[in-house]
């Protein structure tokens, strides 16, 4: 859970911070920081921290505490909001994917979601009393002009292959993972879609 109103920072950007190559301070570095500053999803493989905790800790001072109430405005990742939910995972990307659920932000190629939707949609389940599954008359909805419509990594993607010049694109993919956090394959196909995606006039 990322506290409401809190900047997260991955481990490519504390390790940028530090000064060393990632790989260097994952080796050298990560095992005593993760001992202190926890992960704020520590189930899943996309680390993400408090900013201002990591930042403490890189300038040796105190680390601040994080909030220890539950707030509205909360961000959730999706095994949290099913954990709230009493669904799977996999169906709370599915309710955001068919409009059950709103479809979240991503930060850092985690898709999370404010307390307060998952606690709406848990008051008004899906096809049940007021507010339950799609209004009257979307049927399924419009159909996305390609899986990646109106993912942000899309534009990350697509401003990485116009600075790219010649760099072969399993390279860039490999940089994006680093800097963003994902899973290589995931970027190859991003900029993939990226290459096919004509920019809006």
């Amino acid at each position: 859970m990322i506290p409401r109103n809190r900047p997260v920072i991955n481990e490519a950007d504390i390790a940028q911070q530090a000064g060393v190559p990632l790989a260097t301070w994952r080796r050298r570095d990560a095992p005593a920081f993760r001992q202190r500053i926890p992960s704020l999803f520590p189930h899943s493989r996309i680390r993400l921290y408090d900013e201002a905790q990591a930042r403490a800790y890189l300038a040796g001072q105190p680390i601040p505490q994080l909030p220890s109430t539950p707030h509205p405005e909360d961000l959730l990742n999706d095994e949290e909001a099913a954990a709230l939910l009493g669904i799977t995972a996999s169906t709370v990307r599915a309710y955001a994917t068919q409009g059950y659920l709103s479809a979240g932000k991503t930060l850092y190629s985690l898709r999370v979601w404010p307390r307060h939707d998952i606690e709406e949609r848990r008051t008004n389940p899906p096809g049940q009393g007021k507010g339950g599954g799609r209004p009257p008359g979307t049927g399924q909805g419009p159909r996305k002009a390609h899986p990646y419509q109106d993912d942000p990594r899309l534009h990350t993607a697509t401003q990485a292959l116009a600075d790219a010049g010649e760099t072969p694109r399993h390279r860039i993919a490999e940089t994006l993972a680093q800097q963003h956090g994902g899973s290589t394959r995931t970027w190859e196909r991003l900029l993939t879609q990226a290459s096919q995606t004509s920019p809006p006039d």
